[in-house]
C-alpha cells in the first residue's frame, strides 16, 4: 500500500440535488485520526440493512437508476419524482454518508486508558457513515466482540439485535404479556423468537410464505400465521387468545394489516369476555410499525373498540428512553450471544463498488427475506 493510500480511504456518499435527480458515489476520504478517547476503526463488514436505504436511495425511482463511471469507482444516478422531492428539501445538495453499522479492527487509538485498551481489537459500533473503510469514534461506544468473534459475526451487532430485544422490553414496560411481529422470518423475525423462546415470551409470527411459516417452525415458533392464507383472520384470531398478545411490531407500515392485527385482538379478548360492551373490549391494543415494506398508505377498519393505539417505533428513542445503563446490558447480551441467539446470515458479500452494481441492486433493494448482503469494504 503507497502511503498516498494509507492516508486516504473511500466512502460511499448519497446526494440529492436541486434538479431532482439522486446520485451515489464512492468518495476518497482522508483517514480520520483520533481524538483522546476515540479510536479508528477500519471497518471490515457492514449489513446492507432496510433502514440504511432510505439514506441510500432517498426517494428516487430505482427503476430510472443507471451506472456511469468506471467498475472500480460508479456513480448511480436516479430520479426522485417530483411530487416527493418536497420530503428530500431538508438534504438537498449534501453529500451524506451512508451505513448504520458495521465492525472492524482498531487501527489507531487516542491517549486516554479507554482507547488504548481497544488498539488491536475487533469491535462493533453503530455510528453512522459506516459504508467507508474507516470511521473514527468514541471508545465508549465500541462493543468489544468475543476473541473468537470475526467482523461477520459482528457486522449486525446493533440495528436487529437491539430492536428484537427493544420490543420484548417495550411489552414488559408497557404492561402486555406477549408480542405480534410481522415479516417475522426476517433476520430480525428470527432473532426475536430465539429471544422469546429463552426468555419464556410468548411470540405469534405473522409471514406471507409456507417457506417462512416452515423455518420459523424449524427453530422453535408456537405460533406462525400465514397472511395469504383464505383462513388467516381465523387463525390469527385462535392465535392470539392463549398467549393474550396485545401489543404488535409490524414490520410492513403500509395496507391493512395493522387494523386486522387489531380486529382479529379484539375478537381474541371478546372470546372471554363475559358481558358485551358496545364499546368493545376494556383491553388496550397496541400496533407499532417500526418499518415499511409495504408503501401504499396504512388503511383499517374501526372494529376493534375504542381501546386501541397506533404508533411509531424507533429504536433510538427507545435507547435514549431507557438510559445509558440499561441500554449497555442489552448491548451485553448481544456481544455474549453473537454466535448464537444474534447470529445473522447473509445471501452474499460484496465490495462498496459492489453496493452500485445493478445485478446487486435489483436484489438488496427488494428487502426480501433471505436475501441479506454483506459489505466488505476492503474488498477489491
Amino acid at each position: 500500500m503507497t502511503k498516498k493510500n494509507s492516508d486516504m480511504g473511500l466512502q460511499l456518499r448519497s446526494l440529492v440535488k436541486k434538479d431532482g435527480n439522486l446520485e451515489v458515489s464512492l468518495v476518497s476520504v482522508p483517514v480520520p485520526e483520533p481524538e483522546e478517547n476515540e479510536v479508528v476503526v477500519r471497518i471490515e463488514a457492514t449489513p446492507i440493512n432496510p433502514s440504511d436505504l432510505g439514506l441510500l436511495f432517498g426517494m428516487a425511482d430505482i427503476d430510472t437508476a443507471r451506472i456511469i463511471g468506471t467498475a472500480e469507482s460508479p456513480v448511480l444516478t436516479a430520479s426522485i419524482p417530483e411530487n416527493l422531492m418536497r420530503n428530500m428539501q431538508a438534504r438537498v445538495d449534501q453529500s451524506l454518508p451512508v451505513g448504520n453499522e458495521g465492525a472492524g479492527v482498531v487501527v489507531k487509538a487516542g491517549a486516554s486508558e479507554a482507547a488504548q485498551a481497544l488498539m488491536g481489537k475487533t469491535v462493533a459500533i453503530v455510528a453512522g457513515a459506516m459504508y467507508a473503510q474507516y470511521r473514527a469514534i468514541k471508545a465508549v461506544e465500541c462493543l468489544l466482540l468475543p476473541e473468537d468473534a470475526t467482523a461477520a459475526d459482528g457486522a449486525s451487532c446493533f440495528v436487529n439485535p437491539l430492536t428484537a430485544l427493544g420490543m420484548v422490553e417495550t411489552m414488559r414496560l408497557e404492561g402486555h404479556t406477549a408480542l405480534v411481529h410481522t415479516a417475522a422470518a426476517s433476520n430480525l423475525g428470527q432473532m426475536l423468537n430465539k429471544i422469546c423462546i429463552q426468555d419464556n415470551v410468548q411470540l405469534v409470527n405473522i409471514v406471507r410464505k409456507q417457506e417462512h411459516v416452515d423455518l420459523l417452525k424449524a427453530i422453535g415458533a408456537t405460533h406462525v400465521c400465514n397472511s395469504s392464507e383464505p383462513a388467516f383472520m381465523g387463525d390469527l384470531i385462535d392465535a392470539l387468545v392463549d398467549p393474550g398478545a396485545t401489543l404488535a411490531f409490524d414490520a410492513t407500515g403500509g395496507g391493512k394489516l395493522a387494523g386486522q392485527i387489531l380486529t382479529c385482538m379484539e375478537a381474541a379478548a371478546n372470546k372471554s369476555a363475559t358481558e358485551f360492551s358496545r364499546y368493545g373490549s376494556t383491553v388496550h391494543k397496541q400496533v407499532y410499525i417500526y418499518g415499511g415494506l409495504e408503501r401504499t398508505p396504512t388503511t383499517f377498519t374501526r372494529n376493534f373498540g375504542t381501546a386501541w393505539g397506533i404508533g411509531g417505533w424507533l429504536l433510538t428513542p427507545f435507547l435514549q428512553k431507557i438510559g445509558f445503563e440499561a441500554a449497555q446490558k442489552l448491548r451485553e447480551r448481544v456481544a455474549t450471544e453473537i454466535k448464537t441467539t444474534f447470529a445473522s446470515t447473509y445471501t452474499k458479500e460484496i465490495s462498496l463498488a459492489g453496493v452500485l452494481q445493478m445485478d446487486a441492486i435489483s436484489v438488496y433493494a427488494k428487502q426480501a427475506t433471505g436475501e441479506k448482503y454483506l459489505i466488505r469494504p476492503h474488498m477489491e
